[in-house]
């Protein structure tokens, strides 16, 4: 499983998601999917390798803000971007600063997200977008799905994305839990906890950080689980609500699976 991290100086979570058994038949092709965070940190070194992937479609998750506050040094020829859902700041850190947060309520708090995120108008435009553009990639083109920590948003897109591409339901798990080792959510909590508690004047304990910069099954789980509860199931939700129809999904299976 490590071996999909591409470990990049700048850009966070970066990793090819594909290379998983289909029930369709065959494997997804590697170095055709990739997923990670935003790219304002990137580096010089960063920038020659991902531009050497052959990106030509990349769906960038983030707000209108965040892209403004942090501006990619990186963009793929065709990026996918929406105007939904701005903030004058994240809403985990408001969240974060306006109430007296522990670990259960930062769990809370991160399951609603989940639970929410998949009906945000923004989200099912772009991840229509995204489908839609996926099945008209040439042969030797790449795609990319990254949000800011390429973790939470981007998660939800790529479990689709391997739903329809037909990985097992084990497998969709087990690439949304590679995030905890991409990122080194252990290694690096108390470090990331007092840089955050010096932003936002608290002296929070490093476990009410963890949702925000690691992943949990359950985060996934509850939007997978929300989706099938409101329309049925998740191929109701790519057919129905997303407008992704069962001609592109089908394009999408012949141009990424291969025997």
């Amino acid at each position: 499983m490590k071996d999909r991290i591409i470990p990049l100086e700048g850009v966070r979570n970066f990793r090819d998601f594909g290379g998983y058994a289909s029930r369709h038949g065959g494997r997804v092709r590697r170095g055709r999917l990739f997923r990670s965070g935003h790219y304002a940190e990137a580096t010089h070194d960063d920038l020659k390798h991902v531009r050497r992937l052959g990106i030509q479609l990349q769906a960038d998750l983030r707000r209108p803000d965040e892209r403004e506050k942090q501006p990619g040094r990186w963009s793929a020829p065709l990026t996918l971007t929406h105007d939904g859902g701005r903030e004058h700041e994240a809403p985990h850190t408001q969240f974060l600063t306006r109430v007296e947060a522990d670990a259960k309520k930062a769990e809370a708090w991160m399951v609603d997200y989940y639970r929410a995120a998949p009906f945000k108008k923004h989200h099912q435009e772009l991840f229509s977008g995204w489908f839609t553009h996926l099945a008209e990639l040439a042969d030797d083109e790449a795609g990319l799905v990254n949000c800011a920590a390429g973790k939470d948003r981007t998660g939800i897109l790529c479990a689709l994305t391997h739903h329809v591409l037909g990985v097992s339901e084990e497998d969709i798990r087990t690439d949304y839990e590679l995030t905890n080792v991409a990122v080194d959510v252990d290694g690096r909590l108390e470090e990331i906890a007092a840089m955050f508690n010096a932003h936002i004047g608290k002296s929070y304990t490093p476990d009410v950080y963890r949702p925000f910069i690691g992943v949990r099954l359950p985060y996934l789980e509850t939007a997978l689980d929300t989706i099938v509860g409101e329309v049925g199931s998740l191929d109701s939700y790519l057919t129905d609500t997303l407008g992704v129809t069962p001609a592109q999904q089908d394009t999408i299976r012949e141009k990424l699976l291969v025997s």
